[in-house]
């Protein structure tokens, strides 16, 4: 063994100094640790324990709000509104605090006790959903109990719901919301990425109790608001088709729901889209439709849980986008466009309509075995003749009828900006397709296409022959007012000629002119039109109808299309000539008001023109009635002074020109009275007659330019008393309109 040096002993001697004195100063440091440990822990714990419920590190989400859907005007008509939800960390919450919590929050939050103290009672949980989107009362009075009573553990976080403000208005158009605010349904499914915001972030140093943003944070990430959507539907235009389609839907006893739409023809534009009855985007799993909720209530277990997801998924669908029909005589419209184009028929060629047309071995007839005899081409549009147009469909030929019936885009979606679209409609191939299949396809039955396609064909009929892209956005604007897309009109495809769309025009107007489409006149604007009642092939109920109608208007110059169906209606008809056609003519009418679309009126027109009535209170009695008489009333004075006292009607009123104004010239003379007469079923000329021998003036409305029109409703009852001079709206209809063909089976 080698000996150590005296150098090397010293330096041994040094490194076990320093190695006791590191460990002395390391058990100092430790002892000191522990003793402050210990006083924090023990001596210090209620300080500290309070401190940390007030004052935690928090990783929260700030929800961003969805970007709001605006109607062609900009009136919102989706929007988000601010909200809280209410959540809990039970392991912050004192254990003597959680049963009186419990059963305060259940009483405010309007919850079962017992679920809540089961949420509070988990110990070890850090987080707990208690109710979302509560309102700001709400979370004022969690906020309230919490801070009197010193609850801790109890999160108001601030968020976004969607609020539609007009309630059922375009609710089918709209869609709604989930509760984790992503699309469900309508345009807020279909845009649901581009109305979805970027979620913000804060990490808070303290408890939020509420509202404002805490102001003590180390990292915020502002949320970002979602795109918002312009419509091309406008809110007028869609209250006067929700209106007039409501009433038809109940007046009819429309079972399976009404649909309605309507579509600028030149640039495929939607300006109005319903479905009837629908539901309110705010509550929609609440079933609107009274006798279906009872139904439903009237169930229990899995029978009601069945029935309740149906009839939600029915009143959600929206019937213009996503339902087939067979379209009935209203595909007319499409077979005669189609030979006009292919040179097949002329508006000079001539057409039989006898007892029956048979067709391999089938026999074919019109409804109630109507024989048109000879016929023109026009003829056998206005009278809907199904032999007419079994014959054009077989001088088309099955290959050309399946050209155009994909031309016009019968065969796949339109594409339209909506959800649930089906990709493509029920119909017959050429290779499948034998005379049988080829004459009933011809007037409208054994295909079925949707309410959008329809529309979309008609549109291009009338428009020059131009296949029009349809769709619901103008265009998606940020949360800075940036455009992010835009649609544009967009032509698909040339279908027909000019030529053959001009023609169409012509025979459409003559349709409502001279055909089963008289109940969509109106006066001082050109409508052209074609009505279709089909039978429901697939229906169990073999008296299960289909009544429509499409209008464009004004026809010599065509803005906008109008179409009507009404599914399964139980009324004193199912033709769609008599139920749709008086929708879809007050629709048109207030549509082109709305846009000041100038009325040309015809001479026949001018005579039944309307005029405001002129006041003539305190005026000379004679130059009273001459100023009456050059406005176009009659006159009639009461009482033997010199000057008009008091008139009825008074002035301002409108009124048919011819009407009669009352002149009283003598105070305290009490105003003539009458009775109101029953003209239910009543021509025009007896009507008119029957008021005027009652001293009342009449506001005829509706079919009065038909020579067969008849009384079918008035607004003061019979037998109510009224004073002379009244006057009195009286709705006529046509109950002879020849129905539309194809309404029969063929034998």
């Amino acid at each position: 063994m080698q000996k150590q040096t005296p150098q090397a002993a010293q330096n041994r001697g040094m490194r076990l100094r320093t190695r006791l004195a590191a460990g002395f100063f390391v058990a100092v440091c430790f002892s000191t640790l522990v003793g402050r440990l210990w006083y924090l822990q023990i001596h210090e714990y209620d300080f500290y324990a309070q401190r940390a419920a007030g004052q935690q590190l928090r990783d929260s989400v700030v929800p961003a709000p969805r970007g709001d859907i605006l109607d062609a005007n900009g009136t919102p008509l989706a929007v988000s509104a601010s909200c809280w939800t209410i959540r809990a960390v039970p392991r912050e919450m004192a254990d003597e605090d959680v049963a009186a919590a419990s059963a305060a929050l259940a009483r405010i939050l309007e919850l079962n006790e017992a679920d809540v103290l089961e949420k509070l009672g988990q110990r070890k949980s850090n987080d707990a959903l208690l109710k979302r989107r509560v309102d700001q009362a709400t979370a004022d009075a969690v906020r309230e109990a919490c801070l009197e009573n010193d609850w801790q553990g109890i999160l108001i976080l601030q968020d976004t719901r969607r609020w539609y403000p007009e309630g059922d208005f375009a609710a089918s158009l709209l869609g709604f919301t989930n509760v984790d605010n992503q699309g469900v349904a309508g345009l807020e499914l279909e845009y649901n990425s581009l109305l979805t915001g970027q979620d913000g972030r804060v990490l808070s140093a303290k408890n939020a109790w509420g509202y404002d943003m805490p102001t003590d944070y180390d990292t915020y990430i502002q949320p970002v608001q979602g795109n918002s959507l312009q419509l091309t539907v406008d809110v007028n235009v869609q209250h006067y088709l929700e209106n007039y389609l409501s009433t038809a839907v109940k007046e009819h006893s429309v079972t399976a729901r009404g649909v309605g739409i309507v579509m600028e023809v030149d640039t495929g534009r939607i300006l109005a889209i319903a479905t009837k009855p629908d539901y309110d985007p705010n509550e929609p799993r609440v079933i609107q439709d009274e006798a279906v909720r009872a139904q439903v209530d009237a169930l229990t277990g899995e029978e009601r849980t069945q029935a309740l997801t149906l009839a939600q998924q029915t009143q959600w669908r929206n019937k213009a986008v996503s339902d087939l029909y067979e379209p009935g005589s209203v595909f007319k419209l499409i077979t005669c466009a189609a030979a006009l184009d292919a040179g097949v028929a002329t508006t000079s060629d001539s057409f039989f309509c006898g007892e029956s047309y048979g067709v391999a071995g089938i026999h074919f007839h019109c409804a109630n075995h109507k024989q048109h005899g000879v016929q023109n081409l026009a003829q056998a549009l206005q009278n809907s003749c199904n032999q007419s147009f079994i014959q054009i469909g077989q001088r088309l030929g099955k290959e050309a009828f399946c050209d155009y019936f994909a031309a016009f885009g019968l065969q796949e979606a339109t594409g339209i900006d909506l959800p649930a679209e089906p990709k493509k409609s029920e119909f017959y191939t050429a290779d499948r397709m034998g005379p049988v299949e080829l004459a009933s396809c011809s007037f409208g039955q054994s295909s079925k296409i949707t309410p959008i396609q329809v529309i979309t064909a008609v549109s291009a009929i009338v428009n020059g022959g131009k296949l029009m892209q349809p769709y619901v956005v103008e265009q998606v604007v940020s949360a800075q007012g940036d455009v992010v897309q835009k649609n544009e009109p967009t032509v698909k495809r040339q279908v027909i000629s000019e030529e053959a769309s001009a023609t169409m025009r012509q025979l459409m107007q003559s349709v409502v002119l001279e055909g089963g489409g008289r109940n969509a006149y109106v006066a001082g604007y050109a409508v052209g039109g074609k009505s279709g009642t089909s039978q429901k092939l697939d229906s169990e109920d073999e008296d299960a109808r289909v009544a429509s109608f499409v209008g464009v208007a004004p026809i010599d110059d065509p803005r906008i299309a109008v179409l009507i169906v009404l599914d399964e209606p139980h009324s004193y008809t199912t033709s769609g000539g008599a139920l749709a056609a008086p929708v879809v003519a007050g629709i048109i009418e207030n549509t082109l008001e709305y846009y000041d679309t100038p009325r040309r009126y015809t001479e026949a027109e001018q005579e039944q023109m309307q005029a405001v009535v002129p006041d003539q209170t305190g005026k000379n009695t004679e130059l009273a009635v001459q100023q009456l008489q050059e406005s176009g009333f009659a006159a009639k004075t009461l009482g033997s002074g010199d000057d008009v006292v008091t008139q009825y009607p008074a002035g301002g009123q409108t009124l048919p020109r011819g009407s009669t104004v009352l002149l009283y010239t003598e105070e305290g003379l009490e105003l003539l009275a009458t009775q109101v007469p029953a003209v239910d079923g009543q021509s025009l000329t007896h009507v008119q007659a029957e008021m005027q021998a009652a001293g009342l003036n009449l506001l005829a409305v509706g079919a009065v330019q038909s020579e067969n029109a008849v009384a079918v409703n008035q607004s003061m009852a019979a037998g109510e008393s009224a004073a002379m001079g009244t006057a009195v709206t009286v709705v006529f209809q046509d109950p002879t309109i020849p129905p539309d063909g194809d309404d029969v089976k063929p034998e």
